[in-house]
Protein backbone atom coordinates (compact mmCIF):
# COMPACT_ATOMS: atom_id res chain seq x y z
CA UNK A 1 0.00 0.00 0.00
CA UNK A 2 1.83 3.40 -1.08
CA UNK A 3 2.85 5.38 1.43
CA UNK A 4 1.04 3.58 4.81
CA UNK A 5 1.77 0.69 6.16
CA UNK A 6 0.04 -2.78 5.18
CA UNK A 7 -2.92 -4.25 7.45
CA UNK A 8 -2.72 -7.35 8.97
CA UNK A 9 -6.04 -9.89 9.68
CA UNK A 10 -7.00 -9.63 13.34
CA UNK A 11 -7.21 -13.10 15.08
CA UNK A 12 -11.14 -12.78 14.08
CA UNK A 13 -10.47 -12.42 10.44
CA UNK A 14 -7.88 -14.81 10.36
CA UNK A 15 -9.86 -17.22 12.29
CA UNK A 16 -12.22 -16.53 8.90
CA UNK A 17 -10.08 -16.95 6.72
CA UNK A 18 -8.97 -20.47 8.06
CA UNK A 19 -12.83 -21.38 7.78
CA UNK A 20 -12.87 -19.75 4.58
CA UNK A 21 -10.00 -21.96 2.99
CA UNK A 22 -11.71 -25.43 4.50
CA UNK A 23 -14.49 -24.52 2.75
CA UNK A 24 -12.40 -24.03 -0.41
CA UNK A 25 -10.88 -26.90 -0.29
CA UNK A 26 -14.20 -29.29 0.31
CA UNK A 27 -15.46 -27.47 -2.68
CA UNK A 28 -12.48 -28.35 -4.39
CA UNK A 29 -12.16 -32.02 -3.34
CA UNK A 30 -16.15 -32.17 -4.83
CA UNK A 31 -15.23 -30.89 -7.88
CA UNK A 32 -12.60 -32.94 -8.45
CA UNK A 33 -14.66 -35.81 -8.07
CA UNK A 34 -17.01 -34.62 -10.34
CA UNK A 35 -14.09 -34.40 -13.47
CA UNK A 36 -13.10 -37.48 -12.67
CA UNK A 37 -17.47 -39.37 -13.27
CA UNK A 38 -17.79 -37.36 -16.11
CA UNK A 39 -14.95 -39.00 -17.51
CA UNK A 40 -16.38 -42.05 -16.36
CA UNK A 41 -19.65 -41.50 -17.94
CA UNK A 42 -22.08 -44.01 -19.69
CA UNK A 43 -22.74 -43.69 -23.61
CA UNK A 44 -26.54 -42.14 -24.77
CA UNK A 45 -29.09 -43.64 -24.23
CA UNK A 46 -31.03 -45.52 -27.46
CA UNK A 47 -34.46 -44.71 -27.36
CA UNK A 48 -34.94 -47.01 -30.09
CA UNK A 49 -34.06 -49.87 -27.67
CA UNK A 50 -36.82 -48.48 -24.98
CA UNK A 51 -39.69 -49.77 -24.36
CA UNK A 52 -41.42 -48.24 -23.10
CA UNK A 53 -40.13 -44.84 -23.05
CA UNK A 54 -41.24 -43.31 -19.59
CA UNK A 55 -42.50 -39.71 -19.55
CA UNK A 56 -42.65 -38.52 -16.13
CA UNK A 57 -44.78 -35.01 -16.01
CA UNK A 58 -43.87 -32.92 -13.34
CA UNK A 59 -45.85 -30.01 -12.61
CA UNK A 60 -43.73 -27.72 -10.75
CA UNK A 61 -45.68 -25.00 -8.43
CA UNK A 62 -46.91 -21.35 -9.09
CA UNK A 63 -48.12 -21.62 -12.69
CA UNK A 64 -46.25 -24.33 -13.12
CA UNK A 65 -49.57 -26.98 -12.89
CA UNK A 66 -51.80 -25.30 -14.84
CA UNK A 67 -49.65 -24.66 -17.81
CA UNK A 68 -48.00 -28.02 -17.87
CA UNK A 69 -51.59 -29.58 -17.93
CA UNK A 70 -52.05 -28.05 -21.11
CA UNK A 71 -48.94 -29.01 -22.56
CA UNK A 72 -49.62 -33.20 -20.78
CA UNK A 73 -53.37 -33.06 -22.39
CA UNK A 74 -51.57 -32.48 -25.87
CA UNK A 75 -48.77 -34.59 -25.58
CA UNK A 76 -51.58 -37.20 -24.57
CA UNK A 77 -53.64 -36.23 -27.82
CA UNK A 78 -49.97 -37.04 -30.14
CA UNK A 79 -48.75 -40.00 -28.52
CA UNK A 80 -52.36 -41.58 -27.80
CA UNK A 81 -51.56 -44.40 -30.18
CA UNK A 82 -47.79 -44.87 -29.09
CA UNK A 83 -49.48 -44.90 -25.43
CA UNK A 84 -52.31 -47.67 -26.30
CA UNK A 85 -49.36 -49.88 -28.55
CA UNK A 86 -46.84 -49.89 -25.23
CA UNK A 87 -44.41 -47.71 -26.80
CA UNK A 88 -44.50 -44.87 -24.48
CA UNK A 89 -45.81 -44.09 -20.93
CA UNK A 90 -47.16 -41.30 -19.18
CA UNK A 91 -46.20 -41.05 -15.43
CA UNK A 92 -47.29 -38.05 -12.94
CA UNK A 93 -44.90 -36.77 -10.90
CA UNK A 94 -46.09 -35.27 -7.72
CA UNK A 95 -44.24 -33.36 -5.19
CA UNK A 96 -41.64 -30.43 -6.56
CA UNK A 97 -43.56 -27.86 -5.26
CA UNK A 98 -42.20 -25.54 -3.07
CA UNK A 99 -44.69 -26.25 -0.07
CA UNK A 100 -43.32 -29.61 -0.01
CA UNK A 101 -40.21 -29.17 -0.40
CA UNK A 102 -39.62 -26.95 2.32
CA UNK A 103 -41.37 -29.14 4.52
CA UNK A 104 -38.57 -32.09 3.59
CA UNK A 105 -36.35 -29.11 3.93
CA UNK A 106 -34.24 -30.46 0.67
CA UNK A 107 -33.98 -29.69 -2.78
CA UNK A 108 -35.70 -32.18 -4.81
CA UNK A 109 -37.20 -34.38 -2.00
CA UNK A 110 -35.85 -37.92 -1.86
CA UNK A 111 -38.93 -39.85 -3.06
CA UNK A 112 -39.37 -37.31 -5.74
CA UNK A 113 -35.83 -37.80 -7.49
CA UNK A 114 -36.06 -41.36 -6.81
CA UNK A 115 -39.42 -41.40 -9.10
CA UNK A 116 -37.81 -38.96 -11.62
CA UNK A 117 -34.81 -41.48 -11.91
CA UNK A 118 -37.45 -44.09 -12.91
CA UNK A 119 -38.30 -42.27 -15.98
CA UNK A 120 -36.36 -41.24 -19.27
CA UNK A 121 -37.53 -37.81 -19.94
CA UNK A 122 -39.31 -35.14 -17.85
CA UNK A 123 -42.35 -32.95 -18.99
CA UNK A 124 -41.92 -29.83 -16.08
CA UNK A 125 -43.14 -27.05 -15.28
CA UNK A 126 -41.50 -24.05 -13.65
CA UNK A 127 -40.40 -24.40 -9.90
CA UNK A 128 -40.50 -21.73 -7.35
CA UNK A 129 -36.59 -20.79 -6.21
CA UNK A 130 -36.91 -18.10 -3.16
CA UNK A 131 -34.18 -15.83 -3.54
CA UNK A 132 -33.18 -13.11 -0.53
CA UNK A 133 -36.06 -11.33 1.72
CA UNK A 134 -38.40 -14.63 0.80
CA UNK A 135 -40.64 -16.28 3.33
CA UNK A 136 -39.70 -19.65 2.09
CA UNK A 137 -35.86 -20.87 3.19
CA UNK A 138 -33.07 -20.01 0.81
CA UNK A 139 -33.04 -23.74 -0.61
CA UNK A 140 -31.54 -23.74 -3.71
CA UNK A 141 -32.91 -24.06 -7.31
CA UNK A 142 -34.41 -27.61 -8.27
CA UNK A 143 -33.63 -26.75 -11.52
CA UNK A 144 -30.29 -26.66 -10.87
CA UNK A 145 -30.73 -29.43 -8.47
CA UNK A 146 -31.79 -31.54 -10.89
CA UNK A 147 -29.68 -30.52 -13.70
CA UNK A 148 -26.95 -32.07 -11.41
CA UNK A 149 -28.23 -34.64 -10.31
CA UNK A 150 -29.52 -36.19 -14.02
CA UNK A 151 -26.15 -34.53 -15.55
CA UNK A 152 -28.53 -32.58 -17.99
CA UNK A 153 -24.96 -30.74 -18.89
CA UNK A 154 -26.84 -29.31 -22.09
CA UNK A 155 -29.42 -26.86 -22.18
CA UNK A 156 -30.95 -26.64 -25.50
CA UNK A 157 -32.67 -22.99 -26.27
CA UNK A 158 -33.53 -22.64 -30.11
CA UNK A 159 -35.40 -19.25 -31.18
CA UNK A 160 -36.57 -19.53 -34.49
CA UNK A 161 -38.73 -16.29 -36.16
CA UNK A 162 -38.38 -17.11 -40.05
CA UNK A 163 -39.86 -13.74 -41.74
CA UNK A 164 -36.91 -11.74 -39.71
CA UNK A 165 -34.39 -14.79 -40.61
CA UNK A 166 -33.97 -15.85 -36.74
CA UNK A 167 -32.60 -19.27 -36.92
CA UNK A 168 -31.04 -19.72 -33.33
CA UNK A 169 -30.12 -22.74 -31.64
CA UNK A 170 -28.18 -21.87 -28.42
CA UNK A 171 -26.16 -24.57 -26.21
CA UNK A 172 -25.71 -23.33 -23.04
CA UNK A 173 -23.54 -25.35 -20.48
CA UNK A 174 -26.19 -26.58 -17.85
CA UNK A 175 -24.00 -27.94 -14.60
CA UNK A 176 -20.99 -25.74 -13.92
CA UNK A 177 -20.10 -21.95 -14.56
CA UNK A 178 -21.46 -19.32 -12.04
CA UNK A 179 -24.31 -21.72 -11.26
CA UNK A 180 -22.89 -24.85 -9.88
CA UNK A 181 -21.68 -23.67 -6.61
CA UNK A 182 -24.13 -21.12 -6.73
CA UNK A 183 -25.57 -21.68 -3.28
CA UNK A 184 -22.09 -22.97 -1.72
CA UNK A 185 -20.33 -19.29 -1.89
CA UNK A 186 -19.85 -18.07 1.81
CA UNK A 187 -19.51 -14.40 3.65
CA UNK A 188 -15.92 -14.46 4.80
CA UNK A 189 -16.89 -11.82 7.19
CA UNK A 190 -19.34 -8.97 7.43
CA UNK A 191 -17.95 -7.55 4.78
CA UNK A 192 -16.54 -9.85 2.64
CA UNK A 193 -18.51 -12.23 0.49
CA UNK A 194 -17.52 -14.56 -1.95
CA UNK A 195 -19.06 -17.19 -4.48
CA UNK A 196 -17.24 -19.56 -7.03
CA UNK A 197 -17.08 -20.17 -10.75
CA UNK A 198 -16.02 -23.68 -12.04
CA UNK A 199 -14.92 -24.23 -15.41
CA UNK A 200 -13.72 -28.27 -16.21
CA UNK A 201 -12.41 -29.34 -19.22
CA UNK A 202 -14.45 -32.08 -19.79
CA UNK A 203 -17.15 -30.34 -18.92
CA UNK A 204 -16.38 -27.20 -21.22
CA UNK A 205 -16.03 -30.30 -24.24
CA UNK A 206 -18.77 -31.84 -23.57
CA UNK A 207 -21.15 -28.70 -24.56
CA UNK A 208 -18.83 -27.60 -27.04
CA UNK A 209 -19.06 -30.89 -29.23
CA UNK A 210 -22.36 -31.20 -28.94
CA UNK A 211 -22.84 -27.68 -30.33
CA UNK A 212 -20.53 -28.75 -32.92
CA UNK A 213 -22.24 -31.96 -33.55
CA UNK A 214 -25.61 -30.08 -34.15
CA UNK A 215 -23.84 -27.92 -36.80
CA UNK A 216 -22.41 -30.22 -38.22
CA UNK A 217 -25.44 -32.72 -38.88
CA UNK A 218 -27.79 -29.45 -39.50
CA UNK A 219 -25.87 -28.84 -42.36
CA UNK A 220 -25.31 -25.25 -40.24
CA UNK A 221 -21.93 -23.62 -41.61
CA UNK A 222 -21.69 -21.57 -38.05
CA UNK A 223 -20.96 -22.32 -34.57
CA UNK A 224 -20.00 -18.81 -32.25
CA UNK A 225 -18.43 -19.10 -28.59
CA UNK A 226 -19.18 -16.64 -26.00
CA UNK A 227 -16.69 -16.11 -23.47
CA UNK A 228 -15.61 -12.67 -21.53
CA UNK A 229 -12.06 -14.48 -21.70
CA UNK A 230 -10.46 -10.86 -21.97
CA UNK A 231 -11.46 -10.63 -18.30
CA UNK A 232 -12.68 -13.45 -16.58
CA UNK A 233 -9.15 -15.20 -17.69
CA UNK A 234 -9.04 -18.90 -16.33
CA UNK A 235 -12.38 -20.31 -16.46
CA UNK A 236 -14.13 -18.43 -19.22
CA UNK A 237 -10.40 -18.60 -20.51
CA UNK A 238 -10.66 -22.31 -20.25
CA UNK A 239 -13.68 -22.43 -22.45
CA UNK A 240 -12.60 -21.12 -24.77
CA UNK A 241 -9.33 -22.58 -25.34
CA UNK A 242 -11.42 -25.67 -24.98
CA UNK A 243 -13.62 -24.41 -27.94
CA UNK A 244 -10.39 -23.93 -29.84
CA UNK A 245 -9.45 -27.98 -29.95
CA UNK A 246 -12.68 -28.89 -30.26
CA UNK A 247 -13.06 -26.94 -33.34
CA UNK A 248 -9.86 -28.09 -34.92
CA UNK A 249 -12.30 -31.70 -35.17
CA UNK A 250 -15.01 -29.92 -37.35
CA UNK A 251 -13.16 -27.85 -40.25
CA UNK A 252 -16.26 -27.67 -42.27
CA UNK A 253 -17.91 -25.77 -39.68
CA UNK A 254 -17.17 -22.02 -39.43
CA UNK A 255 -16.67 -20.54 -36.06
CA UNK A 256 -16.04 -17.79 -34.21
CA UNK A 257 -15.79 -16.16 -30.55
CA UNK A 258 -18.06 -13.30 -29.04
CA UNK A 259 -17.78 -11.58 -25.63
CA UNK A 260 -21.15 -11.35 -23.57
CA UNK A 261 -21.25 -7.91 -23.56
CA UNK A 262 -20.96 -6.77 -27.24
CA UNK A 263 -23.14 -10.14 -27.90
CA UNK A 264 -26.12 -9.13 -26.06
CA UNK A 265 -25.63 -6.09 -28.56
CA UNK A 266 -25.27 -7.77 -31.39
CA UNK A 267 -28.65 -9.79 -31.39
CA UNK A 268 -30.59 -6.56 -31.22
CA UNK A 269 -28.89 -5.45 -34.42
CA UNK A 270 -30.92 -6.14 -37.56
CA UNK A 271 -27.30 -5.95 -39.89
CA UNK A 272 -25.60 -8.90 -37.58
CA UNK A 273 -28.00 -10.92 -35.69
CA UNK A 274 -28.94 -12.94 -38.84
CA UNK A 275 -25.72 -13.95 -39.48
CA UNK A 276 -25.64 -16.32 -35.94
CA UNK A 277 -26.99 -20.02 -36.10
CA UNK A 278 -25.79 -21.95 -33.25
CA UNK A 279 -24.14 -20.16 -29.82
CA UNK A 280 -22.53 -22.38 -27.43
CA UNK A 281 -21.45 -20.30 -23.89
CA UNK A 282 -21.45 -21.09 -20.19
CA UNK A 283 -23.92 -21.50 -17.97
CA UNK A 284 -24.47 -17.94 -16.55
CA UNK A 285 -24.33 -16.29 -19.91
CA UNK A 286 -26.43 -18.39 -21.61
CA UNK A 287 -28.81 -17.92 -19.04
CA UNK A 288 -28.69 -14.26 -19.92
CA UNK A 289 -28.75 -14.53 -23.61
CA UNK A 290 -31.66 -16.79 -24.51
CA UNK A 291 -34.19 -14.62 -22.50
CA UNK A 292 -32.87 -11.63 -24.18
CA UNK A 293 -33.38 -13.96 -27.37
CA UNK A 294 -36.75 -15.42 -26.53
CA UNK A 295 -38.30 -11.73 -26.12
CA UNK A 296 -37.87 -11.95 -30.54
CA UNK A 297 -40.55 -14.58 -30.80
CA UNK A 298 -42.88 -12.77 -27.97
CA UNK A 299 -41.16 -13.06 -24.52
CA UNK A 300 -39.98 -15.87 -22.08
CA UNK A 301 -43.47 -17.20 -21.79
CA UNK A 302 -43.18 -18.48 -25.33
CA UNK A 303 -40.06 -20.44 -25.05
CA UNK A 304 -39.31 -23.74 -24.23
CA UNK A 305 -35.89 -25.63 -23.77
CA UNK A 306 -34.00 -29.11 -23.55
CA UNK A 307 -32.31 -30.04 -20.46
CA UNK A 308 -29.92 -33.10 -22.21
CA UNK A 309 -27.60 -35.68 -20.37
CA UNK A 310 -26.74 -38.92 -22.21
CA UNK A 311 -29.39 -40.89 -19.43
CA UNK A 312 -32.04 -38.34 -18.90
CA UNK A 313 -33.97 -35.74 -20.34
CA UNK A 314 -35.98 -32.75 -18.94
CA UNK A 315 -37.99 -30.39 -20.79
CA UNK A 316 -39.23 -27.23 -19.80
CA UNK A 317 -40.43 -23.71 -20.05
CA UNK A 318 -37.36 -21.12 -19.61
CA UNK A 319 -39.31 -18.83 -17.50
CA UNK A 320 -40.22 -18.94 -13.64
CA UNK A 321 -43.44 -19.81 -11.49
CA UNK A 322 -44.91 -16.68 -11.92
CA UNK A 323 -46.82 -16.77 -8.33
CA UNK A 324 -47.61 -13.15 -8.15
CA UNK A 325 -50.25 -14.92 -11.09
CA UNK A 326 -51.11 -17.60 -8.38
CA UNK A 327 -52.32 -14.65 -5.94
CA UNK A 328 -53.67 -12.34 -7.58
CA UNK A 329 -56.03 -15.56 -9.45
CA UNK A 330 -54.96 -15.40 -12.93
CA UNK A 331 -52.72 -18.67 -12.68
CA UNK A 332 -55.79 -20.01 -15.72
CA UNK A 333 -54.99 -17.33 -18.14
CA UNK A 334 -50.81 -18.09 -18.29
CA UNK A 335 -49.67 -18.82 -21.71
CA UNK A 336 -48.75 -22.46 -21.74
CA UNK A 337 -47.02 -21.60 -25.35
CA UNK A 338 -43.40 -22.32 -23.80
CA UNK A 339 -44.14 -26.09 -21.72
CA UNK A 340 -46.47 -26.72 -25.09
CA UNK A 341 -42.82 -25.52 -27.40
CA UNK A 342 -40.81 -27.51 -24.47
CA UNK A 343 -43.26 -30.70 -25.34
CA UNK A 344 -42.41 -30.27 -29.36
CA UNK A 345 -38.55 -30.32 -28.40
CA UNK A 346 -39.15 -33.55 -26.11
CA UNK A 347 -41.27 -35.43 -29.21
CA UNK A 348 -38.37 -35.12 -31.44
CA UNK A 349 -35.32 -35.95 -28.74
CA UNK A 350 -37.49 -39.64 -28.36
CA UNK A 351 -38.02 -39.84 -32.03
CA UNK A 352 -41.24 -38.75 -33.08
CA UNK A 353 -39.64 -36.27 -35.71
CA UNK A 354 -43.15 -36.03 -37.99
CA UNK A 355 -45.61 -35.20 -34.37
CA UNK A 356 -43.06 -32.62 -33.24
CA UNK A 357 -42.74 -30.67 -36.56
CA UNK A 358 -46.74 -30.95 -36.78
CA UNK A 359 -46.67 -29.31 -33.20
CA UNK A 360 -43.80 -26.67 -33.52
CA UNK A 361 -46.03 -25.87 -36.69
CA UNK A 362 -49.40 -25.22 -35.13
CA UNK A 363 -47.59 -23.36 -32.74
CA UNK A 364 -46.43 -21.07 -34.47
CA UNK A 365 -49.51 -20.49 -36.73
CA UNK A 366 -51.50 -20.13 -33.33
CA UNK A 367 -48.75 -17.91 -31.60
CA UNK A 368 -46.92 -15.96 -34.41
CA UNK A 369 -49.23 -16.04 -37.37
CA UNK A 370 -53.12 -16.25 -37.21
CA UNK A 371 -53.30 -14.93 -33.86
CA UNK A 372 -56.94 -15.91 -33.43
CA UNK A 373 -56.75 -16.17 -29.45
CA UNK A 374 -54.52 -14.03 -27.66
CA UNK A 375 -52.93 -14.63 -24.43
CA UNK A 376 -52.53 -11.95 -22.45
CA UNK A 377 -52.24 -13.46 -18.53
CA UNK A 378 -55.85 -11.72 -17.55
CA UNK A 379 -59.28 -12.22 -18.09
CA UNK A 380 -59.04 -9.99 -21.02
CA UNK A 381 -57.40 -12.59 -23.05
CA UNK A 382 -58.05 -15.69 -23.98
CA UNK A 383 -57.26 -18.86 -21.07
CA UNK A 384 -54.25 -21.45 -21.14
CA UNK A 385 -56.83 -23.82 -21.73
CA UNK A 386 -58.78 -22.61 -25.04
CA UNK A 387 -55.47 -21.53 -26.53
CA UNK A 388 -54.18 -25.20 -26.03
CA UNK A 389 -57.57 -26.55 -27.33
CA UNK A 390 -56.79 -24.05 -30.66
CA UNK A 391 -53.52 -25.73 -30.88
CA UNK A 392 -54.63 -29.36 -30.64
CA UNK A 393 -57.82 -28.76 -33.20
CA UNK A 394 -54.92 -26.81 -35.61
CA UNK A 395 -52.65 -29.89 -35.18
CA UNK A 396 -55.30 -31.98 -36.96
CA UNK A 397 -55.61 -29.78 -40.23
CA UNK A 398 -54.87 -31.73 -42.76
CA UNK A 399 -53.58 -28.80 -44.76
CA UNK A 400 -51.12 -28.03 -41.61
CA UNK A 401 -48.26 -27.58 -43.57
CA UNK A 402 -49.65 -26.00 -46.64
CA UNK A 403 -50.57 -23.51 -44.04
CA UNK A 404 -47.43 -22.83 -42.23
CA UNK A 405 -46.22 -22.15 -45.48
CA UNK A 406 -48.20 -19.39 -46.85
CA UNK A 407 -46.58 -17.89 -43.76
CA UNK A 408 -43.02 -18.77 -44.52
CA UNK A 409 -42.67 -18.18 -48.36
Amino acid sequence: MSGTQERKPDSDQRDAIERAKQHFGDLLVEQLARVEAMKAAEDWIDYTQVQPIIIGIVGGDGIGPMICHHAERILQFLLQDDVKAGLVELRAIEGLTIENRVKAMQTIPDEVLAEIKKCHVILKGPTTTPKKGDPWPNLESANVAMRRELDLFANVRPVKIPDQGIDWTFFRENTEGAYVLGSQGLDVTDDLAVDFKVITTPGAERIIRLAFDYAKKNDLNKVTVVTKANVVKATDGKFLEVAAAVAKEYPEVEWDDWFIDIMTAKLVDPYRRTSFRVVVLPNLYGDIITDEAAQFQGGVGTAGSANIGKRYAMFEPIHGSAPRMVQEGRAAYADPSSNIRATAMLLRHIGFDEKASRLEMALDICSLYEKKLAVTGRSNGASGAAFADYIMETVQDPNLQQRWQSYNG
